[in-house]
Order: structure tokens, then C-alpha cells, then sequence
């Protein structure tokens, strides 16, 4: 994995936040390199910064202190439109809790990111194409008999695969995962786990936060945080 080249790059990340008059440390100079193709599950306690850490990450906060580089690109330095259109395309997130939208259809859910980053002219030029591209990511992950539910119609493991497939629908370099299982029974957990190594094997990029070390070993290299910094 190591010949393969580095797409992310964590360079002494701090971070710190403030809980009334405590300020608690929660990075103290994390250091992290991804390469192209790897699957790496981050592990730590409670309150570790794990998650704190995958959001800095893929652009979602921002260090006290440190860099993050995206080939070679430090997203500090990006202008907020910059940055939006990084955490657009270039990265698919997927949450414990989902965050999809009850008001939209399954098929609408995993259309939005590209909905969002076109004007109302191109939308309705690349329209269709969307729409074939969210038709086939719902079949990927099993759901092509679901397109028109809500998302309160699903299962948990359903409503994940919905998420996992919104996460992609823009074609990102890079899948960041917080706690992709977490929600979920041990069965339905491990579909997910199998969709995510399937995506790994068919080249893309993952980083997935997880607290339970069994998770974990399903990924190519796991990473701890302890006392703030990545081991």
C-alpha cells in the first residue's frame, strides 16, 4: 500500500474546545497519511477526538493548529467556495445517524449532492444522467425496489445503504465513515462493513471511525488515537 501515492495527509493537528471555563484538548498533534486505494479504520476511547479528527479531515472543521492536504492542497488555505466544492466532490461522508431528508424519496436522497452543485441550467441539462447514476448506485446497494419510499420507510441497514449511496453519487476520491455500524445490530452492521470492503476492492479510498476493534479489523490498517495523537 505504501507505493500506492498519499491523497490525504494529517499533519500535527490540534484541536481544542471549550466546556465552560475548561478548555479541553482534544488533538495534540495528530499526524495521518492515506494512500490512494487504503482502507483504514480509526479506533480510540471515548472522547478520543475520533470523530473530531474524521470531520477535520474531510473539511467539516477546521485545526487550531496543523494541515490537512488533499493532494497536496492544505484546506486552510481554500476559500470558503473552494472548500465547499472539496466537501462536495471530492469527499462522500456517511454518519451513524444518516441525515437524510424524510421530505425526499430515497431516489432524491442520494440525487442531492449533485442537485446542489448545479445551476438550475445545468440541472436541468444533466438531469437525467443524475438520475441514471442514483438509479444505479440504489441498485448497487440492493434498493432498487426502494426508489420512491421515505427514508422513515426503511430499516436502519437500508437507510445506511441510502446514506453510503449518497456518499458517492458525486464520484469522491476519498469516503469518510463516523461510526457507519453504530446504529445498527450486529447482522445489519456487517452488511454494512460488507458494502464499504466492496468499495474498497473496487478501488475507492476509506477512512472509517469506529469504537469496536472487531469492526475494525475489517479494515487494511487500523490507527489508534491515544492522548490525542494517532499511533
Amino acid at each position: 500500500m505504501s507505493q500506492l501515492p498519499v491523497i490525504l495527509k494529517a499533519e500535527n493537528v490540534h484541536k481544542s474546545y471549550r466546556m465552560g471555563a475548561t478548555q479541553v484538548n482534544v488533538l495534540k498533534g495528530a499526524d495521518l497519511a492515506v494512500h490512494e486505494g487504503e482502507f483504514i479504520a480509526i479506533i480510540g476511547a471515548s472522547g478520543s477526538g475520533k470523530s473530531t479528527f474524521l470531520h477535520i479531515l474531510g473539511g467539516l472543521d477546521r485545526p487550531d493548529k496543523g494541515a490537512i492536504r488533499f493532494n497536496g492542497r492544505d484546506l486552510n488555505r481554500m476559500k470558503a467556495r473552494e472548500l465547499n466544492r472539496f466537501r462536495n466532490e471530492k469527499v462522500g461522508f456517511v454518519f451513524q445517524f444518516y441525515h437524510l431528508l424524510d421530505e425526499l424519496t430515497v431516489l432524491e436522497n442520494v440525487m442531492l449532492p449533485s442537485m446542489i452543485s448545479r445551476s438550475v441550467a445545468g440541472w436541468l441539462a444533466g438531469r437525467r444522467a443524475v438520475r441514471r447514476r442514483a438509479e444505479s448506485l440504489l441498485d448497487q446497494m440492493g434498493l432498487k425496489e426502494r426508489l420512491k419510499h421515505k427514508p422513515y420507510q426503511l430499516s436502519g441497514g437500508e437507510r445506511q445503504r441510502v446514506a453510503i449511496g449518497r456518499a458517492l453519487m458525486n464520484e469522491p476520491k476519498l469516503l469518510l465513515a463516523d461510526e457507519p455500524t453504530g446504529n445498527l445490530d450486529s447482522a445489519t452492521g456487517n452488511g454494512i462493513l460488507n458494502v464499504l470492503d466492496a468499495l474498497n476492492k473496487a478501488g475507492q479510498t476509506i477512512v472509517m471511525v469506529t469504537h469496536d476493534e472487531r469492526i475494525a479489523h475489517k479494515a487494511q490498517r487500523i490507527v489508534t488515537l491515544v492522548d490525542g495523537r494517532a499511533r
